[in-house]
């Protein structure tokens, strides 16, 4: 899946970036060394790092080609790694690790959390935020959708439908063998769309990225969104000015090395 396409991931920017905003905000630490940020996309995300701590020398990390293109572009003068997180080696350490909205991409969190654990410095912090899309009536039409007979045949691999579940208790277990000073919360982001659509624009770069990819024509693409809008309105209403309230659920999870 590395096909991803920035500038559509960019249409939702300043709620794409929220979240990384108040992860930050809430993380404890005065003048980091280096910080390393895991997923960062076209560097709208990093872009808060560097503003917090702007003295630390800041890396941004993204396994698309696409995306490190795009922050390059935009922020020639950073550092851009084009690599996968779980192909780090932990004899380079970073005061903190960040995560914003890229963990649920990645497989076997029991193992690559760990791994990201140790190229925490000494005295360092890792910051993470991760979806609950799987929980969200967004998810449900979609496996609605791919319930249907043509869908069925097309689509094989039904991404979220095979994404393990998991809640924050699960993170805690993880961190919990590391350190005791561990934070951990939910949020639910409620986004005001300009309609209906709103909601497939939304999702079209992230969240349906993997069953548009086995699509083969524009044609199919656009009759499978059809058929996701259609049953989104059975799980979302539009208000009286024809906008919609987009709920989005995030956990949050932040750990100290002492």
């Amino acid at each position: 899946m590395d096909n991803w396409n920035p500038n559509k991931y960019l249409q939702f920017k300043n709620e794409r970036t929220q979240p990384a905003i108040d992860l930050v905000e809430k993380i404890d630490i005065n003048e980091p060394t280096n910080i390393i940020d895991i997923g960062c996309g076209p560097g709208n995300s990093t872009q808060i790092l560097i503003n917090k701590w702007p003295n630390s020398m800041v890396i941004g990390l993204d396994s698309s080609i696409n995306m490190i293109e795009k922050a390059r572009k935009d922020y020639p003068y950073q550092m851009w790694i084009h690599d996968n997180a779980e192909n780090i080696h932990d004899d380079k350490k970073y005061s903190i690790v960040f995560s914003n909205a890229s963990l649920q991409w990645m497989e076997d969190h029991k193992v690559l959390i760990p791994k990201l654990w140790k190229i925490v410095s000494d005295n360092g912090v890792f910051a993470a935020q991760i979806p609950k899309f799987e929980t969200m009536p967004i998810n449900s039409a979609i496996q609605n959708v791919l319930r249907k007979e043509l869908w069925e045949k097309s689509i094989k691999n039904n991404f979220w439908a095979n994404k393990t579940l998991r809640n924050l208790d699960y993170y805690y277990e993880i961190f919990s063998t590391f350190t005791e000073e561990i934070i951990v919360w939910e949020t639910h982001y409620f986004h005001i769309l300009p309609s209906m659509q709103g909601i497939i624009d939304f999702i079209h770069s992230t969240a349906l990225k993997p069953y548009l990819e086995e699509l083969k024509t524009d044609k199919e693409k656009q009759k499978f969104e059809n058929d996701i809008l259609k049953e989104c309105r059975k799980y979302y209403k539009e208000q009286s000015d024809g906008k919609v309230l987009f709920p989005f659920k995030r956990m949050f999870m932040i750990a100290y090395k002492n």
